[in-house]
């Protein structure tokens, strides 16, 4: 069991976002002492290794918020909760494949610029 302190060094997350993701229902309810402090267990930690992740990834909030109220509901939806995700893969691809080409765009670009500059370099020094 871990404080809200330890476990937002443990993950580098402020502890207002832990709040934040657990009161719009990215996480689910974190389990309490009597006293009502937040006592995170390893399923918690689970959680929120995953939707750090997934929110890295560029995952929306939105689907996060659907996948774990799917997941509240049971087993009888895994079929809903693999969508969700496969649906987040496809378009974390498309991100990944653009991104691919602007770098390559870039890189052209650059070594535009350097052979640009290697000529005019070897025309100064002449």
């Amino acid at each position: 069991m871990m404080t809200i302190t330890e476990v937002s060094k443990k993950y580098d997350i402020t502890a207002d976002t832990l709040r934040y993701y657990e009161r719009i229902g990215l996480i689910p309810p974190v389990p309490r002492t009597k006293g009502g402090v937040r006592n995170y267990d390893e399923d918690s930690c689970r959680w929120i290794e995953m939707m750090k992740c997934l929110r890295k990834a560029g995952v929306q909030i939105e689907a996060l918020i659907e996948y774990v109220a799917l997941y509240k509901q049971g087993d009888s939806t895994l079929d809903a909760r693999k969508a969700i995700l496969v649906e987040q893969r496809s378009q974390l691809v498309d991100r990944m494949e653009d991104m691919r080409a602007s770098l390559e765009r870039l890189d052209d670009k650059i070594e535009r610029y350097e052979n640009g500059l290697m000529k005019t370099e070897k025309l100064l020094n002449k």
